[in-house]
């Protein structure tokens, strides 16, 4: 089984000693906002049951969560709308809430471990790591933080906006959240862009 430690490793090995590891929750859901988090991890952190946040139960990423935020150096959060997701796009959104949570990390990190393959927008050394929430530990622990993160906003959105069962599917196109838009069309929290919400604002625009 593979060190989930080896990335940090190789880089405390160059002469790195802040590492940040960063991922992002929701580029795929009809609603909400994309959530990003950077997590600086102290070398005694202990590893055992972080890993990719998909892989584990709602339970065990709240207590992951609790433990992170226990020991970590440091936790930046970046978040962007549903307005600015229409505007500039999702990948863009993604992106650029990530590039947010490492501006709101204190100490800023010498080097930056990215989930997926694309750099962000930093002067910081970085590396995109493909598939890193489950090889990094620090961009592991990223991705717990910026799931539940995300979670608990779509939770208190489902009370703004119960019609469409948030806090249940979290803004995922499930078959209830379509139908859901379907009978009440979309709410503030919708992106308008995606397939699956934007038929529906077509509609309205034409109707008017």
């Amino acid at each position: 089984m593979a060190d989930i430690r080896e990335f940090e490793k190789q880089f405390e090995n160059k002469g790195f000693s802040i590492i940040a590891g960063v991922d992002e929750a929701g580029r795929g859901p009809l609603a909400g906002p994309v959530v990003s988090a950077a997590v600086i991890l102290p070398s005694s952190f202990p590893s055992v049951g972080v890993t990719d946040s998909k892989k584990l139960t709602p339970k065990k990423r709240d207590e992951l969560y609790k433990e992170i935020y226990i020991h970590a150096v440091a936790v930046g959060i970046g978040i962007v709308d549903p307005i600015e997701i229409d505007r500039i796009n999702i990948l863009r959104a993604s992106l650029l809430s990530m590039t947010m949570s490492v501006e709101n990390l204190t100490p800023q990190p010498e080097y930056i471990l990215i989930d997926g393959t694309f750099p962000i927008m930093s002067d910081l050394p970085q590396e995109p790591v493909p598939h890193g929430d489950r090889l990094s530990l620090s961009i592991a622990a990223a991705s717990i933080v910026a799931k539940v993160t995300r979670d608990r906003l779509m939770a208190r959105y489902h009370q703004d906006y119960p019609q469409f069962g948030f806090s249940g599917n979290k803004g995922y196109p499930t078959k209830a959240h379509k139908e859901a838009i379907s009978k009440f069309g979309f709410c503030p929290i919708h992106r308008r862009t995606f397939k699956g919400v934007k038929e529906y604002v077509k509609q309205a625009s034409e109707i008017r």
